[in-house]
């Protein structure tokens, strides 16, 4: 093997160097190749609050039994309109980052159950709480449980009209990880998708556009800048 110092010859087997140090600039050298990045490699969760909760009897629900639990996972023993949402509502959305059963089922019932009968001005005190359990669930990469939390934050969304401007701060802390799979997307043709919207990128792209949507005249610039691949669904009708 030729080299390019005069009068030298390379031998078959080169010796490999890291990058960007004084080796590498030597003779029958070869440069170590970057390291792979695993951007879309699950993470495992930690022990989120909620099953620690749970466990210790800090939380008034258990397994709805009977005819009732076909519709209706989680038997209340406090209604959840008269909880204390300042308290309980952070600590379901903390729950949204578990796999396991039947912590997952409970942590997100309990958050649809408690958005759904909660008033807007309720939520909208909880709204900084709940940030850091949502990014933190985004972030363990797991498809399920991200889709899982972004329908939380679509039905947190249609609350009420203030929510949305008042996420808006918040955006730097959320849409990183949409970011990452907003391009995940599956053309699948003139085929039915049996799926019915559990699809990554679907869910990624529609809670965009929900965000823009309900985040007032401010949203659309702070989305772009994190996620620049996003087009307007307002302005490019």
């Amino acid at each position: 093997m030729s080299c390019w110092r005069k009068g030298h010859t390379c031998p078959d087997i080169l010796r490999y160097v890291p990058a960007f140090t004084v080796q590498a600039r030597q003779c029958c050298v070869r440069v170590w190749p970057p390291c792979a990045i695993p951007l879309f490699c699950i993470r495992r969760p930690r022990i989120s609050r909620f099953r620690r909760y749970f466990l210790r009897g800090d939380i008034p629900i258990s397994r709805e039994c009977g005819p009732r639990c076909v519709k209706h996972f989680i038997k209340w023993h406090t209604p959840p309109e008269q909880l204390n949402y300042q308290r309980y509502l952070p600590l379901f959305f903390d729950g949204l980052c578990e796999s396991t059963f039947p912590y997952r089922e409970f942590a997100r019932h309990g958050v649809s159950d408690l958005l759904d009968v909660g008033t807007e001005r309720q939520i909208f005190q909880t709204i900084p709480l709940l940030v850091l359990p949502m990014r933190e669930a985004l972030n363990t990469r797991n498809p399920d449980i991200i889709i899982a939390t972004l329908g939380a934050l679509q039905q947190l969304l249609r609350v009420g009209p203030s929510i949305g401007i008042a996420l808006v701060p918040y955006y730097r802390q959320l849409l990183p990880t949409l970011n990452l799979y907003k391009q995940r997307r599956v053309n699948i043709g003139d085929r039915i998708d049996f799926r019915g919207g559990r699809r990554i990128g679907d869910v990624v792209n529609a809670t965009l556009e929900l965000l823009e949507q309900c985040g007032g005249p401010d949203a659309y610039l702070n989305i772009k800048y994190m996620v620049p691949t996003y087009e307007s669904c307002v302005y490019n009708r």
